[in-house]
């Protein structure tokens, strides 16, 4: 990319990419902080359900489009379980079992896995860079959670929860990439938030008691309005609207700011502790997502 090409980037394009980067890492202690007084099946119906809505809204504000296509009713039901009932429930078990920090490094070797399951899926070429990003990502799993598994020390069981949520959000995007669409993506992204709670909150009846919301300490409050206001409905609508204005490769850099936020956040505001092997993981997940997103998108630009 030439210096006069990037110089007429948009600045507000950098602005936004940094606030996705900085609100999405901050998701995860947010998400552990209301883990520890809301049941998982009724915290995911309350994220959801209020992600709907957002996106919903933005959708009407933007097109006055919602309404999806009939050929596209059996995609969004598909990709509804996997981007929203898998991700969602995986990754509130996870959290809720591993220390926050963690969980964000697992769930950002998505791409990895998505880059396999396209060649698999899609037909797409299988590269050198995604060969190098499965090695990379195995690697970053293997640094953190290797010791426990052979040792049998701490139960994996939250790890494997979140290498779960990872491969159903790339299963789901890969799935949505080989569909065509009709509708607007907010549209789409709040209809599968739809489909989602209508799977989510049956589960939450059977499986959990309501929670007593006004027995919720301010601390969970201020943990709930963050997660819904800006992770749930500004960063995808921020996140989208990033994809349009940059290159594939500058949209791509800015989630490998993700997991290094999360596990340094968590380590303020939840006290976890950052060893060695969090950050050597957590270079080799970014070293992973460097060779299956940004490298050969620079390549080709």
């Amino acid at each position: 990319m030439s210096l006069g090409r990037a110089e007429r980037l948009p600045v507000g394009g950098f602005v936004l990419l940094a606030f996705v980067s900085l609100f999405w890492g901050l998701n995860w202690p947010g998400m552990k902080i209301a883990l520890s007084e809301l049941p998982i099946w009724w915290f995911r119906v309350l994220s959801v359900g209020v992600g709907a809505v957002g996106l919903m809204a933005i959708a009407w504000a933007s097109t006055g489009a919602l309404r999806p296509t009939r050929r596209e009713l059996r995609p969004l039901l598909i990709c509804a379980l996997f981007n929203i009932v898998g991700w969602h429930l995986f990754t509130g078990y996870g959290v809720s079992l591993m220390p926050a920090g963690r969980a964000s490094i697992i769930a950002f070797t998505m791409p990895v896995w998505a880059a396999l399951l396209g060649a698999l899926i899609l037909g797409e070429r299988i590269t050198v860079y995604k060969v190098a990003g499965l090695v990379l990502g195995v690697a970053a799993l293997a640094v953190l959670i290797g010791p426990d598994l052979v040792a049998l020390s701490a139960a994996p069981a939250g790890a494997l929860f979140m290498l779960g949520a990872a491969l159903s959000w790339a299963t789901g995007t890969v799935l949505f990439k080989k569909y065509d669409w009709d509708s607007p993506v907010s549209a789409l992204i709040g209809w599968q938030l739809l489909i989602g709670l209508a799977v989510i909150l049956p589960g939450a009846l059977i499986l959990e008691p309501a929670p007593d919301l006004t027995a919720l300490s301010a601390k969970v409050w201020i943990a709930l309005l963050y997660l819904f206001a800006l992770p749930m409905i500004f960063c995808q609508w921020a996140f989208f609207k990033v994809v349009r204005m940059f290159p594939a490769a500058i949209a791509s850099i800015g989630t490998l700011a993700v997991p290094v936020i999360g596990v340094y956040s968590s380590a303020l505001i939840l006290g976890e502790i950052v060893g060695w092997r969090e950050v050597v993981s957590m270079a080799l997940t970014c070293a992973a997502l460097t060779a299956v997103m940004v490298l050969p998108a620079l390549r080709r630009s």
